[in-house]
């Protein structure tokens, strides 16, 4: 019996890493995933790190547990794909220095260096902050001379990876775009940028597109791996894009990319931007197209964390059994979530219920209350995308871990007044982007898109007073805090 085409995809998120063996047809044959391991660093007021050969040593023994599940499987290809703005710094022996994760913000003292931030914003597509990546590297010059004295280039986490499997130094389109360096749209680095933060252009990698092949495997990583010697290393791109891709949506579709964080995204064959710099504008993993987004910030992971406190020992499957028994909503939150049209962020929030305490309140409250603010934040989020470039499509799409909530996609389908669909891959959505580019660089076939379920919008005015209730609760907050 003929072994499993298969493709290797290794995923770096905010929180884990895990890596997959997929068949060609999409069909996960084995997987496995860790914490990555975070250190702050003292030189910084706000500054995480990690180590990039601890980390590749997470990715090496989680690529064997995969393989081994997944029997007896012929490795076409590897890719990766990983969070946006994270990135590792190389010296000039190509040596790993330092991992900078996209939570790092190591560069905010120095934001004040960035003298005209709309013209940034103009090339960038995103105003520039302390989360994107020239800031982490001036943060690195400032402070960590140790560092800077040896600094030859940095590598996006995913093109770091596909560097480690093949030697080749290269940064992918789409996670170009979150640099700060990169003229957005002529699809280029940018000497005017690099001017601004006094970075020098030629540190930068060689520009690739995501779906090529990158190279062959090193034979010292094969026989690491124990896999053949032939197989190709795939561009990847960053974990939205190849989200986006797995759901296999058209130009001016609107999809939902519901994970630690909620970039809602509006896929655009042209360049936009926002008169009132609100949102980000970035390569889509193709060849010509964009990605027109605003975030709602953390909320995947606020579910998760609820999770784990109510339901430790239980499956989401109890969770959403619970939540359709509440006959009345008894508490009301504000997590942090973000919104495009408020320039502070929230740091502090909580839950809103009536006292005295009433014996309706149960721990399915709390994580409804939870829910429904996620879905709000993507609503405003989505008016903002809509009132710069309007959405005509009567649905949306969704994918990732946060929307295997049924109730979750209910709430976000009342309150967009949209149709959401969801694929069949939509909890393995990265993954299976990773499998549909490397289809894409060797020329086979893609699986077909199969759409899983379709969630209709129910009737406006049940949530009506409840979201006036949540945009009022959120409101105190700011007040409170402020």
């Amino acid at each position: 019996m003929a072994s499993t085409e298969a493709y290797i995809v290794i995923d770096i998120g905010t929180g884990n890493v895990r890596v997959a063996v997929a068949a060609v047809t999409g069909e996960i044959l084995g997987i496995d995933r860790e914490n990555i391991i975070y250190h702050k660093d003292t030189h910084y007021p706000e500054a995480l790190y990690f180590d990039p050969e601890q980390l590749w040593e997470q990715v090496t023994a989680l690529t064997k547990s995969a393989l081994a599940q997944a029997g007896d499987v012929h490795i076409l290809a590897l890719t990766a794909t990983s969070q946006r703005e994270g990135i590792v710094l190389l010296d000039k022996y190509g040596r790993s220095q330092i991992g900078l994760p996209n939570i790092d913000h190591r560069g905010r003292e120095w934001e004040s260096l960035i003298g005209d931030k709309s013209y940034v914003y103009q090339l960038t597509g995103r105003y520039p902050t302390s989360l994107f990546s020239a800031m982490k590297v001036v943060g690195i010059r400032e402070k960590r001379k140790e560092i800077w004295n040896d600094f030859s280039t940095f590598l996006s986490i995913s093109d770091w990876i596909e560097y480690k499997l093949s030697g080749i130094a290269h940064y992918e389109h789409s996670q170009a775009s979150e640099t700060l360096l990169y003229d957005v749209e002529k699809k280029d680095w940018s000497a005017e940028l690099c001017g601004v933060f006094d970075i020098d252009l030629s540190v930068l990698p060689q520009l690739t597109d995501s779906g090529t092949i990158l190279g062959v495997i090193t034979k010292e990583q094969a026989a690491n791996l124990n896999i053949a010697d032939d197989a190709q290393v795939i561009v990847g791109g960053a974990d939205t894009q190849l989200a986006i891709i797995s759901t296999q949506p058209e130009t001016n579709d609107v999809v939902i990319v519901s994970g630690t964080t909620t970039p809602i995204i509006k896929l655009t064959d042209r360049y936009v931007t926002d008169e009132k710099e609100r949102t980000w504008t970035g390569r889509h993993a193709d060849e010509s197209s964009f990605m027109f987004e605003a975030n709602a910030g953390v909320t995947g992971l606020n579910y998760q964390r609820l999770k784990e406190i109510f339901y430790p020992n239980e499956d989401y499957d109890v969770i959403e059994r619970e939540l359709s028994e509440i006959s009345s909503f008894q508490c009301v939150a504000s997590l942090g979530s973000l919104l495009a049209d408020e320039k502070m962020p929230l740091t502090k929030g909580g839950f809103v219920f009536d006292a005295p305490v009433s014996h309706q309140l149960t721990r399915a409250s709390f994580v409804w209350a939870t829910l429904w603010d996620i879905a709000c934040s993507i609503c405003e989020n989505y008016k903002t995308l809509n009132e710069v470039s309007p959405h005509e499509q009567d649905y949306i799409w969704a994918c990732g871990g946060g929307v295997q909530s049924h109730t979750l996609r209910q709430f976000i389908a009342a309150l967009l007044n949209k149709k959401v669909m969801i694929r069949n891959s939509y909890r393995q959505s990265s993954v299976v982007g990773g499998v549909l580019i490397c289809n894409k660089a060797l020329g086979k076939d893609q699986p077909p898109a199969v759409t899983l379920e379709v969630v209709e919008p129910a009737e406006m005015r049940h949530y009506a007073s409840l979201h006036n209730e949540w945009k009022k609760t959120r409101s105190s907050f700011k007040q409170i805090f402020s």
